[in-house]
Formats: structure tokens, C-alpha cells, sequence
């Protein structure tokens, strides 16, 4: 009995290993509360080749999508508002293979594709990277949001239901005013976008 028990360690050590993974993609980040802070920037969530040109939207939707984004862009830049792309590249070992095994590979470090799809280019005057789906994982964004003074962030981008929903929940736990722009964030499935706009409106974001 006793080497077979040996053999199956490394196997249970592998799916606590991966679990974790799976955790972290998920997991809804804390922070320091931000207090009043006056300024406001458009976050542009996950506008990357890789999903945009790949990703299982309608054409329909991705061009309402495409405007929505631009206008709120034009607007922000209008209003001398900061515009901040953040972009998904895996890089924490597990995730790493989680995406590989369930993702096609999508947005692993060092892939093609990781960057800002060509209707997008250029247009942010900030892009961080981010490693799970709530973009405030690193502290990165934390940290510029507090050098720009920002305490109120307007949300747009993909996919609604995992990476904008995460990082509106991080940011609505570090007191910020929460704006999600509804017509210039896309979902592969209607039936969950409903939910998750729903969800997040009883949570405190203001759909706009």
C-alpha cells in the first residue's frame, strides 16, 4: 500500500496546484480604502487581439460594441479624463496551464495576439498588464489610480461577465464610484450578461 500512497501525493499536490489556479483567476481582490478623490478615468478592460478579432462575438454586437468604446474614449479625452487599457497576459505557472488546457492557449505570456486590437491602438494614454481577471491583482492600477487622484472609474470592455464583473467588484471593495458603460462591454452569452448586470447593480455599480 504504502508506494502506492507514495505515487498518489504528487498527483493530489497537482490538483491542489491547479485549484489554486483556478482560485486566483476568479478571486476578487481587497484593498485600502481610497477615500475621496476627485478625478474620474474610462478603463478599457481586455481590448486585445486575441479576444477581440478570436473572440465569439456577434459582428452586430462587436460593432455597437466598437462605437460605444470609441464615444466613450472621445468623451474621456474631452473631459481631460485619463483613459487606462489593462490587457490579460497569463503568467503565474498555474494559470499558465489552466489556459493552456481550457483556453486554447488564449493571452499566455509570450503569445501572439496579447496586444491592444488595432481599432483600440493607441488610444489609451496608460495600459498595465494583468495576470487573473480582476485587474487590481498586481497593486499596479492601484497605484496609478492613486498618483492620477481617480475615484471614480467608468468600465468598459470584455468579456462582462468575468473580467469587467471581477475588476468592478475589486474596485467597488476600495470605495471607488463604479460606472459600467453597458453598450461598450460585450458578453459571449446574453442569458449571463443579464445576470451579471443585474448582479452588479444590486452590488452598487451604476449602469450606464
Amino acid at each position: 500500500m504504502m508506494p502506492g500512497y507514495l505515487l498518489l501525493l504528487p498527483a493530489l499536490a497537482l490538483l491542489v496546484w491547479l485549484a489554486d489556479g483556478i482560485r486566483r483567476i476568479g478571486a476578487v481582490s481587497h484593498g485600502t480604502p481610497i477615500g475621496k478623490r476627485p478625478g474620474t478615468a474610462l478603463l478599457l478592460i481586455d481590448l486585445q487581439a486575441v479576444f477581440w478579432d478570436e473572440g465569439h462575438y456577434e459582428d452586430a454586437a462587436k460593432a455597437a460594441a466598437q462605437s460605444a468604446i470609441l464615444n466613450a474614449v472621445s468623451a474621456a479625452k474631452a473631459a481631460d479624463s485619463p483613459v487606462i487599457a489593462v490587457r490579460q497576459e497569463w503568467s503565474i505557472p498555474s494559470t499558465k496551464v489552466i489556459a493552456k488546457l481550457t483556453m486554447q492557449g488564449k493571452a499566455v505570456e509570450g503569445t501572439p495576439g496579447t496586444q491592444i486590437a488595432a481599432p483600440f491602438e493607441g488610444l489609451a494614454d496608460h495600459v498595465l498588464i494583468k495576470r487573473v481577471q480582476d485587474a487590481f491583482e498586481t497593486g499596479e492600477l492601484d497605484r496609478l489610480l492613486e498618483r492620477l487622484d481617480v475615484g471614480t472609474l467608468r468600465i468598459a470592455g470584455l468579456d462582462l461577465s468575468y473580467c469587467v464583473a471581477r475588476t468592478a467588484l475589486a474596485a467597488l471593495r476600495r470605495g471607488y464610484h463604479v460606472e459600467l458603460i453597458t453598450r461598450a462591454s460585450l458578453c459571449e452569452n446574453q442569458t449571463a450578461a443579464d445576470r451579471t448586470r443585474d448582479m452588479l447593480s444590486s452590488k452598487g455599480v451604476h449602469l450606464r
